[in-house]
């Protein structure tokens, strides 16, 4: 058993179920009809990508798990997500925002690993990677819109910016099963700085500066967040073991 790859489909793994898991909350609540179905496509297709990785995962483990036991029986220090992702949603400013950091990052990240050695990682990142450009597309005419918008839009998408700008340094400080991987983020955090500077630049938004990043999420360490995103989700198969549809 390779445990750094396995770590890091894991990583993979719950970064797009937490953050579908949260789009997820807004079905039936969306600002208007057009966007309520379009964060919730988004949400299943996060959802879709998160089994490919847990169903790939549970294959090298080889020892009876599979992708529900991963996704529903582990605890919250098992979980690899960053931490930006299990944040509230709060208003519907700091969601998108919260959009378009990660999938500025994970269109990156999936181009880089559509290379990569292991087949299988590389076909589900080759494969998600049009969803992907659709989230990043989606997200930043949103960021645009809000920040050269209203004003009361522009104080909220501002807002969004002073809640979760200290949770995209985690972003590109690799974790032990990355460096042993090879995956390589310097490279990642130059281009992804260069499309935040650009969609910021458009909706008229400050880069912020000297901000002391929060750490921790890749490893398990967590806030208390997630503990509440994973009572909701995991609920029913810890309440009836091995319930199925």
């Amino acid at each position: 058993m390779n445990k750094p790859i396995i770590d890091y489909l894991l990583h993979l793994a719950d970064n797009s179920l937490i953050l579908g898991q949260r789009n997820a909350e807004w079905c039936g609540h969306g600002p208007i009809l057009e966007q309520d179905i379009a964060i919730t496509n988004i949400s299943l297709d996060l959802i879709g990508q998160s089994r490919s990785f847990y169903q790939y995962a549970a294959q090298l483990k080889n020892d009876n798990t599979t992708e529900d036991s991963l996704a529903f029986f582990r605890t919250e220090r098992e979980f690899k997500n960053f931490l930006l992702l299990e944040q509230p949603n709060g208003d519907w400013a700091q969601t998108i925002l919260k959009q378009f950091f990660f999938s500025s990052f994970q269109f990156l990240l999936f181009q880089q690993l559509q290379k990569n050695s292991d087949e299988t990682l590389a076909a589900i990142a080759e494969k998600s990677l049009k969803e992907i450009s659709y989230h990043l597309r989606w997200s930043s005419e949103w960021v645009e819109r809000l920040g050269d918008g209203t004003e009361e839009s522009r104080n909220r998408i501002l807002n969004a910016v002073n809640n979760l700008w200290r949770f995209t340094g985690e972003l590109f400080i690799p974790a032990a099963y990355e460096t042993e991987l090879g995956i390589e983020l310097n490279s990642i955090k130059e281009n992804w700085q260069e499309k935040i500077n650009e969609i910021f630049k458009n909706a008229t938004l400050p880069i912020l500066s000297n901000v002391f990043f929060q750490t921790g999420g890749k490893t398990g360490n967590h806030t208390e967040q997630l503990g509440f995103i994973l009572t909701e989700l995991q609920y029913m198969q810890r309440t009836f073991p091995g319930c199925e549809w």
